[in-house]
């Protein structure tokens, strides 16, 4: 805790410098996008770590279908006990502007119960869009990180996830994906992280470099740009304005708490209201013992087991701390600091000080 209170400070020590970034890197064209892609298919050679057929089903219909495309008819009711092959699904990303010819990578996973598809084989399977066409045809080798043993005892052992892989270059793209680039006479950029500062100075930085009104504002995420209808004069434009600097707008003050892992994160725009804080910890200790109660001189009476009950209530006492009007993130980390509250302590106080209305922030927990 200590030495994460000793970064945000020196961090903190720093001057708050705003610094100008490229239009690429905080906004995007509208329409320019990555689209999913998803198959199924089967993946063969596996050395007896495929699925168990009596219980996945569709594995053995799967096989049989695929050998009726190749002309192959099994008899009726024969019962296949396959171990070297797996159904599997796969998906892909396809970018945009991605032309037939062009390949791209895949990710392969069992859906079965298979024990690993290493040294495994992915053979033709279509990749369709949402609009159920088929855009790339997917095949080859797989490449997967995990592997896992077993011996005969019932022990095994298992590293990484075996039933995932992976097979660069492994899909052929076979159909284009239209895109609105080339239409209309304007094009959108829209920002990563919405912020209405941030686009009213994209465009005036726009309209800086190219002239009045050439960039128009639309919300807190998009910001309008006239330009050329000609393909080839609208890729020249937009390297032009993609490299443009801009300088974004401060982010709200937040206080981000992940309680899963007590990691904390305050903003550099984090504010206190006056208000004095106090935390200490209770601690109850209980503990029992048996003592022999014997009889008296007289003979009278018996030897019983008693039990002691003994109750210690014990208290820390932690300073209190007052924070003052206007008090940044410094302050409130060498507050907490000097009194040496522990990551749940510090959540504590800072749910506490924002249902006082003390913390003027967001408070996000994820």
């Amino acid at each position: 805790m200590k030495s994460l209170a000793l970064f945000l400070c020196l961090m903190m020590a720093a001057p708050l410098v705003a610094h100008a970034e490229r239009v690429k890197d905080i906004a995007s064209v509208a329409g320019v996008r990555t689209n999913q892609l998803v198959g199924y298919g089967l993946v063969v050679g596996l050395n007896g770590t495929g699925d168990q057929t009596n219980q996945t089903p569709f594995t053995v219909q799967s096989f049989l279908n695929m050998l009726n495309q190749f002309g192959i008819a099994m008899p009726q009711g024969i019962k296949l006990q396959l171990k070297n092959i797996a159904a599997v699904t796969v998906h892909a990303e396809m970018p945009a502007f991605a032309k037939p010819g062009q390949t791209l990578d895949i990710t392969v996973s069992s859906i079965g119960n298979a024990k690993s598809l290493r040294g495994g084989s992915l053979i033709m399977t279509p990749l369709k869009g949402i609009d159920g066409k088929v855009y790339a045809i997917a095949q080859g080798n797989l490449v997967v990180g995990g592997f896992g043993g077993e011996g005969n005892d019932g022990s095994k052992v298992t590293v990484n996830v075996p039933s995932v892989g992976r097979i660069p270059s492994g899909a052929m793209v076979e159909r284009q994906i239209a895109t609105r680039f080339d239409e209309g006479r304007s094009i959108v950029f829209n920002l990563h992280r919405p912020d209405f500062t941030t686009a009213k100075r994209l465009a005036e930085s726009i309209n800086n470099m190219l002239g009045p009104d050439v960039a128009a504002p639309v919300d807190a995420v998009s910001v309008s740009v006239q330009a050329p209808v000609d393909p080839a004069q609208r890729v020249n434009y937009l390297s032009l304005l993609e490299n443009i600097d801009v300088t974004p707008g401060r982010e709200p003050a937040r206080v981000v708490i992940n309680s899963r892992t007590g990691t904390i994160v305050v903003g550099q725009d984090v504010r206190v209201s006056p208000v004095a804080v106090t935390h200490g910890s209770l601690t109850v200790t209980i503990s029992e013992a048996l003592t022999v109660s014997q009889p008296n001189a007289l003979g009278e009476g018996q030897t019983v087991v008693v039990p002691q009950t003994n109750v210690g209530v014990e208290e820390d006492i932690n300073p209190m701390f007052k924070f003052d009007t206007g008090t940044s993130l410094d302050d409130i980390v060498r507050a907490v600091n000097q009194v040496g509250a522990a990551p749940g302590d510090l959540m504590a106080i800072l749910e506490a000080l924002k249902q006082s209305g003390a913390l003027k922030a967001e408070l996000i927990v994820i």
